[in-house]
C-alpha cells in the first residue's frame, strides 16, 4: 500500500531525525534516497555527520533529481530533502520557475506511483522575511508552491518546531 508523509520545519528543528527515526519504526532496513549536490567542504561535513548517524541498516542511494529511476517498491524510502531537490531543478532550468515546478510535480507522480511508503523531508523556508535577491524571492515561491503540491498528495503531514512533531494532517 502506497504511503505518502511529508515532514516539514525550519533548519536544525529535527526533521531528518523525526524522518528517520518514523522509518525505523516501520522497516528494520529502510532506504533514504539523498538530493543534495555537495558544493563545498562544510555541506560534505554534514553529509558524512548524517551518513554516520545512520549506520549499516539503511541503504543510502545518493540522487539528485531523477528519483524515479529507482525501484522502491515495498520499500519504507525517506527522501531528505524535497528543498536540495528543488534547487537542482530550479538551477539546471536557469531559475525558472514554472518549468521547474512542473519537472518536479511530473517526477513526484511518477516517482510515488511504487507501492511503497515514502517519507519526503522538506524545508518551511517562506517563513522569514522576504529576500532583497531576486532569485532567492523565486526559488522560496518554487517551493513554498512544491510543499504544498506534495502536502495535498500526502496521506500525514508533520510539522517540526524546536524538536517538537505537530501533527498537521
Amino acid at each position: 500500500m502506497r504511503k505518502i508523509v511529508l515532514i516539514t520545519g525550519g533548519q536544525r528543528s529535527g526533521k531528518s531525525s523525526y524522518a528517520e527515526n518514523l522509518a525505523l519504526s516501520l522497516s528494520s532496513t529502510p532506504l533514504y534516497i539523498a538530493t543534495a549536490r555537495i558544493w563545498d567542504d562544510e555541506f560534505r561535513e554534514r553529509v558524512h555527520i548524517h551518513q554516520a548517524r545512520r549506520g549499516n541498516q539503511w541503504t543510502n542511494i545518493e540522487e539528485e533529481k531523477e528519483l524515479s529511476k529507482h525501484d522502491v517498491t515495498g520499500q519504507t524510502v525517506v527522501i531528505d530533502c524535497v528543498t536540495l531537490w528543488a534547487t537542482n531543478f530550479f538551477f539546471d532550468m536557469d531559475s525558472h520557475i514554472k518549468e521547474a515546478l512542473e519537472a518536479l510535480k511530473k517526477e513526484f507522480i511518477k516517482f510515488t506511483s511504487q507501492d511503497a511508503t515514502f517519507i519526503f523531508v522538506t524545508n518551511e523556508i517562506g517563513l522569514g522575511a522576504v529576500s532583497e535577491n531576486d532569485i532567492q524571492r523565486r526559488f522560496t515561491d518554487l517551493q513554498g508552491w512544491l510543499n504544498q503540491f506534495i502536502a495535498q498528495e500526502a496521506d500525514e503531514v508533520v510539522m517540526l518546531v524546536s524538536g517538537i512533531p505537530l501533527f498537521i494532517k
